[in-house]
């Protein structure tokens, strides 16, 4: 006999939704074991819950010290939630059926398209075999130059540890660190603000997973190609000049403080000031103390935070062509122009109104939530909005609040990561009803504006 209920068909949004909402709960259960805990006694679940969503959504928000609070089992756990949550459950998903030599459905291609944010499903399977290849290479890399450095601190055994540990930590652009036990809880990687080893390859692993596996592609076939795409080209020029003028202002700004840039010699001012600019790209680690910053510095890596990395990425954020296309909307409506043109190429009307739309969904949830935190938590409001922003743009540095949040606080920080890694139009397709197309048009009006 038929079954009278129909089959429940879910979108690919809602498919990335519920995907990820399970590898959270799964991480949570695992966390909250007492095996995962450094004292032997259940993390509480709603910690756990805290520290699976930051680690899935690759954030680095943490409310108890990840190096001292969980075992090796705990640590591996956090690690393998962040390579997950970093390349998405699909891809990983899709490195399990190359390795069966199984058959990528149609269904399944629809999902890889919305996950890694393509306009078309043309070549995807290919762009993920690609983007396995290319981060298990440079997590490699990276691993083995951070194992070569810590060994001489830490001994070879916890040095090649803690390079694998960090390289995937830090290419997946999380911000989770071990060095609670070694330098002190929430310490991150202030012992090392002047080490350029250290400085160099985080950075490094940070800028390349936050530029997106397209434009990581678009680079390495180059030579062969002798072009970049338009996206590569904006994304490489936004990324670019952002690190450059947000180095510049922290510099300045910083400058003088005694209790950040003041007391170090001239590179060790350079060394911090250009990774404290790359950081808020959706990294998390930091090399100087973010609450010792000056308000006019730490406003402004709350605007590096809110524009975040780059489409197809690890990292989260309006995203850099989410920005530029803004700045051209202005200067074009500066200069009188229709259209939009970034590297003599002109801008579709559908790419602006999606700009547009995300930027402003992203806004009134960044700015609500801050408004409702700051009634139930007793800091002062620039550090709530540090905190929310850095939430939603899969960042993880704070000024001190996390630690500090109320119940109430924990499930809204947690809830903005999990929007933020998701991105708020993804969410909001997978939660809204299915459209249909429009068989009419509305005469146009005319408003004045301005």
């Amino acid at each position: 006999m038929k079954s009278s209920l129909k089959r429940i068909e879910l979108t690919p949004p809602q498919i990335l939704v519920l995907g990820f909402a399970a590898i959270i709960l799964c991480g949570a259960v695992l966390l909250s074991l007492p095996i995962a805990s450094a004292t032997g006694k259940s993390l509480s679940f709603l910690d756990a819950l805290f520290t699976a969503t930051s680690a899935t959504c690759v954030t680095g928000l943490v409310v108890v010290d990840t190096g001292t609070s969980f075992t090796m089992f705990g640590q591996i756990v956090i690690v393998l939630l962040i390579q997950i949550g970093g390349l998405g459950f699909m891809t990983m998903s899709t490195l399990f059926a190359f390795a069966l030599k199984k058959r990528i459905s149609l269904k399944e291609r629809l999902i890889l398209q919305e996950a890694m944010n393509q306009g078309s499903m043309e070549g995807i399977v290919r762009l993920i075999r690609k983007v396995i290849r290319y981060s298990l290479t440079i997590e490699l890399v990276a691993a083995v130059i951070f194992a070569i450095r810590w060994s001489f601190d830490l001994g070879p055994a916890k040095g090649i540890y803690y390079g694998i540990w960090h390289a995937i930590s830090f290419f997946n652009n999380a911000g989770f660190d071990l060095f609670g036990p070694i330098t002190g809880q929430f310490s991150s990687l202030t012992s090392y603000a002047d080490d350029p080893i250290i400085n160099i390859v985080s950075m490094g692993l940070i800028i390349s997973g936050g530029l997106g596996f397209v434009v990581i592609s678009d680079l390495l076939e180059y030579k062969k190609l002798k072009r970049l795409s338009l996206h590569t080209k904006v994304v490489l020029s936004a990324t670019g000049i952002l690190i450059v003028v947000g180095a510049l202002v922290i510099y300045i700004f910083e400058f003088t403080n005694a209790k950040t840039l003041g007391s170090m010699n001239w590179h060790g001012k350079i060394w911090a000031a250009l990774f404290q600019s790359v950081t808020p790209r959706t990294a998390g680690a930091n090399t100087i103390d973010l609450g010792s910053m000056r308000q006019a510095s730490q406003f402004f890596m709350i605007v590096l935070m809110f524009i975040g990395a780059s489409p197809g990425s690890t990292g989260g954020g309006i995203k850099t062509t989410t920005f530029t296309t803004l700045i051209g909307a202005m200067v074009a409506m500066i200069r009188g122009k229709e259209d939009i043109v970034l590297f003599h190429y002109r801008l579709g009307k559908d790419r602006i109104m999606k700009a547009i739309t995300l930027t402003m969904i992203a806004l009134f949830l960044v700015i609500f939530v801050a408004m409702v935190l700051s009634t139930t938590e007793d800091h002062p409001f620039l550090m709530i909005l540090f905190e929310v922003t850095s939430a939603f743009g899969t960042v993880g540095l704070t000024m001190g609040l996390t630690t500090d949040l109320t119940v109430f606080g924990k499930i809204m920080i947690a809830l903005m990561m999990f929007a933020g890694r998701l991105g708020p139009l993804t969410l909001a397709y997978a939660l809204g009803p299915k459209t249909e197309k429009e068989l009419y048009r509305y005469p146009e009006g005319k408003i004045t504006i301005g």
